[in-house]
């Protein structure tokens, strides 16, 4: 290939045309017209040899090619706008939207206070609390670029994602002040009653049911719920129990926690963020805040 012939506005309108998987999205957001758009992804099939967009049911569609493309063309842009324009910014006159991506427990914790923390050192950084769909796919969106910053629990180290441990969290057993359980509280006491259990996929069963089960004990799945942030209300007005994250009984003082009655496992709490964004001051800020309020 001719790099001279290559236009590199070209690769920017590919790029939100890959994020939008829509033409006139993918124009608005270039501040183009839509015949514009369209001519530059036509231009882009010839250059690819590949259909890149294709039409679905009602919608368009990444072809394998064109999600082939996603990562390295936006690393490739991010390079080029560190040779081009290194400069550092000014914070407090930063203006950009970050996306975050995080379960419900952490947004409950930091949302507010990372808004007050931003009001006073970066008042121009906007942000969008993605959909939670796992944590496959916040360090698969890291890497395609639709996320800037995730909270999640990784299950491992990935060489283009930086990830910085924030927690170890614990779980206890939560129920209402004046609950019957918790005079004389124990197994027995414990399993006495219906439990409530968070699942995002809205399983009846969890690990600790599996725990349960080898000393030959089970409970009664009273209620199940797709997030954390439904419990602390239900337990509340109901004589059921939950398994919660320590750290969300704590802002709840209508809500008394107790030891687990066996042994459960907690879990890790990690910060993710791309590689290619190290020099993204904006991005690094906000990154730095959740660390702070979260460790």
């Amino acid at each position: 290939m001719n790099l001279r012939s290559l236009d590199l506005n070209l690769l920017v309108i590919l790029d939100a045309l890959l994020d939008e998987a829509h033409v006139s999205r993918a124009a608005d957001r270039l501040n183009l017209s839509q015949p514009a758009a369209s001519a530059a992804l036509q231009r882009c099939r010839h250059l690819f040899r590949d259909d890149l967009l294709e039409r679905g049911r009602g919608t368009m569609r990444l072809t394998a090619k064109a999600e082939a493309l996603r990562a390295p063309l936006k690393s490739l842009l991010a390079g080029i706008g560190d040779l081009v324009d290194p400069a550092e910014p000014i914070l407090e006159d930063l203006r950009q939207t970050l996306r975050l991506s995080m379960a419900d427990l952490p947004a409950m914790l930091v949302t507010g206070p990372l808004l007050q923390a931003l009001q006073s050192t970066a008042p121009g950084i906007d942000l969008i609390l993605q959909p939670w769909h796992g944590a496959e796919a916040a360090a698969s969106a890291l890497i395609a670029g639709t996320t800037d910053i995730a909270i999640s629990v990784f299950s491992g180290a990935q060489d283009d994602i930086h990830q910085q441990n924030l927690l170890t969290e614990h779980f206890v057993v939560a129920l209402r002040q004046g609950h019957p359980a918790i005079a004389g509280f124990d197994l027995d006491r414990w399993l006495a009653f219906p439990h409530v259990l968070v699942s995002g996929k809205g399983e009846a069963r969890s690990p600790f049911d599996t725990e349960l089960a080898r000393i030959g004990r089970t409970r009664r799945i009273g209620l199940v719920v797709p997030s954390f942030a439904m419990v602390p209300a239900l337990l509340h007005e109901t004589d059921m129990i939950a398994l919660l994250p320590s750290r969300l009984v704590a802002i709840r003082p209508d809500l008394i926690s107790l030891p687990v009655p066996i042994p459960v496992a907690g879990f890790p709490l990690h910060l993710g963020w791309h590689r290619r964004r190290a020099r993204d001051l904006g991005l690094r800020h906000v990154a730095l805040l959740l660390a702070q309020l979260l460790t």
